[in-house]
């Protein structure tokens, strides 16, 4: 053999040993980074854990009074349950716990909760930020029966990966909900077309609870959502209406006497 073949052929060997080290340093940094990716993801997980496990309820929903055991009953027998009757009864409590029980058991594959924006009499003007940042304050009272029953940190989790979504209720059109849990608040603030809009966006293996104090509307309007689908639908099978008077307030005596008094003596127009 020539010296110029052996000298081509020794290049070609240095190139190809050239090309596996380098391929070699390429797997070496991605199986390094890979590593490091696993490590943050178990420190990230490991925090997750001790912040979900953290500050959380893992006690069955119990009623604290007969109306309140019909409610139960209701929503784990019916499709569609209505909750009315005055602040402080737990209708949103119940609601929100049972739907999170109904998660955690995969009954259901996520929780939708929306609700009218509508403001008691004021306005907050523009609030700044994505959706979620401007629905966020209408979200309150649900979100801390969440944290209540859940943790934080696992609920901050759920929103993240979309098992608990939070829309206003202009959202819900074009919607359709399956194996879902679905919590319609505020609902005495719906106009009758809106209440239209969100039961027709119910699918298969949907839990529904649509609750309200009519008392406390805050829409003029001479019919209201709430109102109007008690009337259409109180005899049709799948729906349970469930009616709360001021015996059933349970947030405090104090509550419940403030709600009493308001009822017997009725604030003017």
């Amino acid at each position: 053999m020539s010296r110029s073949y052996n000298g081509k052929q020794q290049k070609r060997q240095e190139r190809r040993s050239s090309k596996r080290r380098d391929r070699a340093d390429v797997v070496a940094l991605f199986d390094n980074h890979r590593e490091q990716a696993g490590a943050e993801i178990q420190r990230d997980l490991m925090r997750f854990m001790s912040t979900a496990n953290a500050k959380r309820s893992s006690e069955p929903v119990q009623a604290r009074n007969e109306t309140q055991g019909h409610y139960i009953i209701s929503i784990q027998g019916n499709d569609v349950t209505v909750g009315t009757g005055p602040a402080g009864a737990g209708k949103t409590w119940v609601a929100t716990a049972l739907a999170c029980e109904a998660l955690m058991a995969k009954d259901v594959e996520k929780i939708i909760v929306t609700r009218p924006v509508v403001e008691a009499e004021e306005s907050l003007g523009f609030l700044p930020g994505e959706i979620m940042d401007k629905f966020a304050p209408y979200f309150v009272p649900i979100r801390e029966v969440m944290d209540e029953r859940l943790g934080k940190g696992f609920v901050d989790y759920l929103i993240g990966t979309g098992k608990i979504e939070i829309a206003p209720l202009a959202y819900m059109r074009g919607r359709t909900h399956k194996n879902a849990f679905v919590i319609l608040d505020e609902a005495q603030n719906t106009t009758p077309k809106q209440m239209k809009l969100f039961l027709t966006r119910l699918g298969e293996n949907t839990r529904v609870v649509i609750n309200g104090d009519a008392s406390q509307q805050d829409i003029r309007a001479k019919l209201n959502g709430l109102d109007d689908v008690v009337q259409r639908f109180s005899r049709t099978p799948g729906f349970g209406v469930i009616a709360f008077d001021r015996a059933d307030v349970v947030r405090s005596a104090l509550a419940q006497i403030i709600v009493s008094n308001y009822e017997d003596n009725p604030v003017a127009a």
